[in-house]
This record gives C-alpha cells, structure tokens and sequence, in this order.
C-alpha cells in the first residue's frame, strides 16, 4: 500500500466508543473499510470533512514524508517515542462544540494530553516533509494570528504547542441553528465516555491513494 501522507493519532481501544465513532463518522480507520452510518437524515453529508480521518484525536498532524527517511524510519521512531512516554489522564471526555463543530474534548487539566502531542509534534520533525507554498497560502488564507503562523513555519501546522487542544471530531463546519439539534442526535446514539479518559497509545496512520486514512500501528505508552 502507498502513502501520500502520515500522521499521529489517538485512536480509541476496541469497544463501544470506537464502534460509535466508526459508525457516526461512516469510517473505520482501524480497519480501513467503510462502516455503516445511523439511519439519520443528512448525517452523511455533516461528517463528509471527517469522514476521511476516521475517528481519531489528532497528535501530529498529517504531514508528507521527507525523501530522505523511509516509513520503516517512521516506525522505529514512533515506537521509541511511544515507549519513552506515559500515559495522558484527564477527568473524562465530554461533547461540545468547537467553532461550529460537534467534537468529543477533555475535562479536568489537559497538561499530560499537551506533553504528549507536543512531543508527537517536535520529536518526530524530522520525518516531516517541508510544507509546500500553496499550502501555507491555504492555511493563512483561514486568518492566523502571529503566534499560529510562527508555528505554521515552524511544525507545518499553526494549531499545535500551546495553540493545540485535543478533540476527537465528528461533523463538519455546522450551521450555527442546527447545531444543537445535531448534538442531540450525537447524545442519542453516543456511547458510554470513560471516567477518567486515559490515552495509553498513539497510532500511526497513513493516507491511501483514495484520500482515507488508515490505521498501520499502534503504539503503547510504556514510559
């Protein structure tokens, strides 16, 4: 299989949150195949931004592989870094709105979450293609404040180190008058959310040639 692009992810342990996240979204990232959607007018059409990601809190961003490291490179890495880490807990997960988004987002200190996506981001650099113009352009074109672009230059991605914040997505961008209505169609179908939320692994996921990501490992946090 070939890979435009990698990321680090968390992805949900096997189970009914996992299972609610590959239906809601209409994609198993863990499996890399199609999951059948809720019954629920227009829920395809909210999730299509998502849908391509699967469900997933996004750790390092989705970035190309530079010419000179190889996926193998990658690998060994993200397992060593995984194996110098421990593990992230916070209070729980709760569903809210981000912008005009429906996501799944950290209650209680999110400092643990932050040290590990921080160090997903920096340690893992070197794997990191250098970001192209047109897609710096893109990015600006969203209105970045000082801060997020110095980090756009730096990472490849204005929302990360102290402007990063965990979510696991599941909608696209929502009119503001159907959002609460959408949050209780996700309520409704919504599994169980672990008390207290523990991010014990980070996943390696690529993007096929069809535009979806993939997971392709898991990793332990063994610090």
């Amino acid at each position: 299989m070939s890979y435009s692009r990698f990321a680090i992810f968390y992805v949900p342990h096997d189970g009914p949150l996992a299972d609610f996240g590959a239906s809601w979204l209409g994609w198993d990232v863990v499996h890399g195949r199609e999951a059948r959607q809720p019954d629920v007018p227009g829920l395809r059409d909210i999730t299509m931004t998502p849908r391509k990601y699967g469900f997933h809190g996004t750790l390092k961003p989705p970035f190309r592989l530079v010419g000179t490291r190889t996926i193998t490179d990658l690998e060994k890495a993200t397992s060593d870094l995984a194996a110098s880490l421990s593990p992230a807990i916070c209070e729980c997960l709760q569903l809210m709105t981000l912008g005009r988004f429906l996501a799944l987002t950290p209650l209680g200190g999110t400092d643990a979450l932050q040290r590990v996506a921080q160090a997903c981001v920096s340690d893992l650099d070197e794997f990191r293609a250098p970001s192209e113009e047109p897609e710096l352009a893109r990015r600006r074109a969203a209105g970045l404040s000082a801060r997020q672009d110095a980090l756009l230059v730096q990472w490849g991605y204005p929302y990360v180190m102290e402007e990063f914040r965990f979510h696991l997505t599941l909608s696209g961008r929502l009119p503001q008058a159907e959002i609460p209505a959408w949050a209780k169609q996700a309520q409704r179908y919504l599994a169980d959310l672990p008390a207290p939320f523990v991010l014990d692994q980070i996943a390696l996921c690529g993007e096929r040639e069809d535009g979806r990501f993939e997971m392709l490992h898991r990793y332990t946090l063994a610090g």
